[in-house]
C-alpha cells in the first residue's frame, strides 16, 4: 500500500482520489486543516508507487473497494474515522462501504456521481483515441500529479457502467456533499441525485466552481468541511 497521512489535528479522515489523480488532489485541503484533521491519503493501485495491473479486469470497482478497505483498516486500527471522496473517489467510497467492517462516522463527497454510466469523461472505448482523450482530459483538469495513462485506461473500461443510485438508500451515515456549480465533468445533476439518494446528506454548492474544488476552491472546501465535522 502507498499511503501517506498529513495533518495532526484530531478528526481522522481517509480521503479517495479520482480516476486520473492521485492523492496530491488532496494535500492542499490536508495542509490548509492541518490543525482540524489528520488526512490518510491513500495511492489507490496504478498510482504512485500502489501496485500495478496488466488489464482492465485488474481495475474493476470491486478491486479498488477492496483496496480501500485494508486502507481503512491499517490506517484506523478500530479508531472513528471519516471517508472522503473526489469524483471517482465518491464512486470508490460508496462501493467499499458494504466491505468495511469499522464504517466511517461521516462521509465526504466531493464532485462525484452515483452513476457514473451517465457520464462520459472519454467517448472512446479503447486503443489510441482513448489514450488521446486521456491526455486531453489530463491536461484540462491541470493535475498536478496524474496516474499513469494505461491504469486510467483500464479503470474506465472496468468502471464506466457503473450505477449506485439504487443503493443509496441503505447508506445511513450523515454525509457531506460539496460541488461546483460549473463542474462540466460532473454536472450538478448528478449532486442532486446523491442528496436526494442519501438519507442523511446536505449539499454545498460552490459558485463557479469546476471539477477540481479541492485544489481549485480549497479555502471554501474546507469552511464546508469544518462546518460539518463540528455538527
Amino acid at each position: 500500500m502507498d499511503i501517506l497521512t498529513q495533518g495532526d489535528g484530531p478528526t481522522r479522515i481517509v480521503a479517495v482520489h479520482g480516476i486520473q489523480g492521485t492523492r496530491a488532489v488532496w494535500r492542499p485541503l490536508a495542509e490548509t486543516m492541518r490543525g482540524q484533521a489528520t488526512f490518510v491519503l491513500p495511492n489507490l493501485r496504478g498510482r504512485g508507487a500502489a501496485a500495478r495491473g496488466s488489464q482492465a479486469a485488474d481495475y474493476g470497482l470491486r478491486a479498488f473497494a477492496a483496496d480501500l478497505a485494508h486502507v481503512i483498516d491499517a490506517a484506523t486500527r478500530g479508531e472513528p474515522y471519516c471517508l472522503a471522496g473526489w469524483s471517482m473517489g465518491v464512486t470508490v467510497s460508496l462501493a467499499a462501504l458494504p466491505q468495511l467492517s469499522h464504517r466511517p462516522k461521516k462521509l465526504i463527497l466531493m464532485s462525484g456521481s452515483p452513476a457514473l454510466c451517465a457520464l462520459q469523461w472519454f467517448r472512446a472505448r479503447e486503443g489510441a483515441a482513448l489514450a488521446d482523450e486521456i491526455a486531453a482530459r489530463e491536461a484540462r483538469l491541470n493535475l498536478a500529479d496524474a496516474a499513469d495513462r494505461d491504469a486510467v485506461a483500464w479503470t474506465w473500461q472496468g468502471i464506466r457502467d457503473t450505477d449506485q443510485r439504487g443503493v443509496l438508500a441503505s447508506v445511513d451515515i450523515p454525509a457531506l456533499i460539496v460541488h461546483g456549480a460549473a463542474d462540466d465533468e460532473c454536472p450538478l445533476e448528478h449532486a442532486h441525485w446523491l442528496r436526494e439518494g442519501l438519507p442523511r446528506a446536505r449539499l454545498d454548492i460552490i459558485a463557479g466552481a469546476g471539477h477540481g474544488i479541492p485544489t481549485t476552491h480549497t479555502a471554501e472546501v474546507a469552511t464546508a468541511v469544518r462546518r460539518f465535522l463540528s455538527d
